[in-house]
């Protein structure tokens, strides 16, 4: 009981001697202050990337390479002895990203795990008298697996793909809430476009956000309708058969089409996109690679879509965030620094100023060990003032950073234990050497100190 009532007592006399200067106390914390706002706001940053680096991935799927058609192809190639007439009126034929390139895909790769080709139909989905406009897309099995969309009601499409374009669709969940509130949609019929279509599941919602769909280029697939691939090219537009009729403007050398006939059609892609999933994630580049050079040589030779590895550029933008996040752990470490030397100033300041105290102490009985405690309370004192008002700083500016600048921001409770743990360190670190000077004060000096 006598020592911890020494403890409380040097604590006590600690806190009168920072309640007495309070001005100068918070002042000296100021290092503190800021050196923990910043260490909470780069953690809550982190965080916040990580998740949101996370969240994307959950929506484009891991391991994916995803190809895309470009609509315009302005390369040509043309012979010297052509004017440049004809050369503007030229250009290298390309049948376009199609469901041959796929099963060429799968036949030679023997890393492919899966591939979903897909098609966007824009339409108008009606039912029971309620309308919206939305997009009706042509997927294969395999695209709710990939794109991690899981069927929430009903049934997937395996037992239809292989049937002749049965008359079947899966439906976002955001498309049930507009059409089918408080009904169950599974058997109903739903019109899109001109066709009906029964349906025969329903998916889970997906959480996206604005930012998600325009970093990735993605639709909001809550708002989509599914159909198998062949329902959409038997039952609406096989624009591969307008590519086949495109085929036939060639000129005789079977190489070349005329820009007027090749104006009659802008999109001849069968597909609109297609995501090939590689088993090995480490051998994403070179599947890449392989998968470009094997469109290039049924394409013509014409680069007419463009290939993406969406992991690959989620790390580069981790690795940004990364940069940034430790140039502000550097400014973190800066200020720490600063504000323990500060801490340590003032304390050899109040030492000096306190130096009759200091000797009166010891004149009644009172032992290095009280003077030592008795500074290093009032040192990590003012630190741990410090460290809450640097929390809350730090926790205000998380909310800021996230409202204002569009960053994503996650503020966890080891992130406040961290900062006061620092805080701690920090103020017994600094706050050691002014203690020790005032313990090792002589009594009888220090009553004769003026």
């Amino acid at each position: 009981m006598k020592i911890q009532a020494k403890y409380i007592n040097n604590f006590n006399i600690a806190l009168e001697a920072i309640m007495a200067n309070k001005l100068r106390s918070l002042l000296t914390g100021l290092g503190i202050i800021f050196g923990v706002a910043a260490v909470i706001t780069m953690i809550a940053i982190g965080r916040g990337a990580k998740q949101e680096i996370l969240s994307q991935l959950e929506l484009i799927g891991v391991n994916n390479i995803v190809v895309t058609p470009i609509f315009e192809q302005e390369e040509g190639e043309t012979s010297e002895e052509e004017t440049d007439e004809t050369k503007k009126k030229t250009k290298r034929f390309s049948k376009g990203l199609d469901l041959k390139d796929v099963e060429s895909i799968e036949k030679v790769l023997p890393n492919i795990k899966a591939t979903s080709p897909e098609i966007v139909f824009g339409i108008n989905a009606i039912y029971d008298g309620k309308f919206r406009s939305t997009k009706l897309i042509g997927v294969a099995s395999d695209y709710f697996s990939i794109s991690n969309i899981e069927i929430h009601q009903g049934e997937g499409f395996s037992q239809y793909q292989h049937e002749n374009a049965q008359a079947v669709c899966i439906i976002g969940s955001g498309i049930e809430k507009k059409l089918f509130t408080g009904k169950d949609p599974i058997g109903e019929f739903i019109k899109c476009g001109e066709k009906w279509l029964k349906v025969v599941g329903v998916t889970k919602e997906k959480v996206i956000s604005d930012k998600s769909m325009e970093n990735l280029g993605i639709r909001n697939y809550n708002m989509d309708i599914y159909t198998p691939i062949n329902t959409l090219l038997v039952r609406y537009e096989n624009r591969g058969i307008l590519a086949a009729e495109r085929a036939n403007s060639f000129s005789g050398d079977g190489f070349f089409i005329s820009e007027e006939a090749d104006q009659t059609i802008k999109n001849y892609h069968q597909i609109d996109r297609l995501v090939v999933q590689v088993v090995d994630a480490e051998q994403l580049s070179e599947t890449a690679d392989i998968v470009n050079r094997m469109l290039k040589r049924k394409h013509n030779n014409v680069v007419d879509y463009e290939i993406s590895i969406p992991i690959q550029l989620l790390q580069q933008q981790q690795d940004t965030k990364e940069i940034f996040n430790f140039v502000l752990s550097a400014i973190a470490g800066i200020s720490l620094l600063v504000g323990g030397i500060g801490i340590m100033n003032i304390m050899l300041a109040s030492v000096l100023e306190r130096t009759k105290e200091i000797g009166t102490r010891l004149a009644i009985g009172a032992k290095k060990a009280d003077i030592i405690n008795q500074f290093l309370f009032e040192s990590v004192l003012i630190s741990l003032s410090g460290g809450l008002i640097g929390v809350i700083l730090g926790v205000l500016a998380s909310y800021f950073v996230s409202t204002f600048a569009d960053i994503e921001t996650v503020v966890s409770y080891g992130s406040v234990f961290l900062a006061f743990g620092v805080a701690t360190g920090i103020g017994l670190i600094f706050g050691i050497s002014p203690a020790k000077k005032a313990a090792q004060q002589n009594p009888i000096e220090s009553l004769r100190y003026e």
